[in-house]
């Protein structure tokens, strides 16, 4: 029984950083101004995010870039 719930606990420490990777950004390329949303947040300087945070799900990023002046003033 002690061998299962470690067992368990292993699994769960593999797996949990696997899940959180899944993020979503806004970003703005600074030379075409032109929005679009990507997984990983960019560390170039060619690229602006939009917004304070990242999103979960690609619909939430979608949604946001929809509502975002920015995105949506060309």
């Amino acid at each position: 029984m002690i061998k299962a719930i470690a067992s368990g606990i292993v699994l769960a420490a593999l797996v949990t950083p696997a899940l959180a990777a899944d993020e979503y950004w806004v970003v703005q390329d600074s030379s075409t101004k032109k929005c679009s949303i990507v997984q990983q947040k960019p560390t170039t300087t060619t690229t602006t995010v939009i917004g304070n945070s990242s999103f979960k799900t690609r619909v939430e990023a979608e949604n946001s870039m929809k509502t975002t002046k920015i995105c949506n003033s060309m």
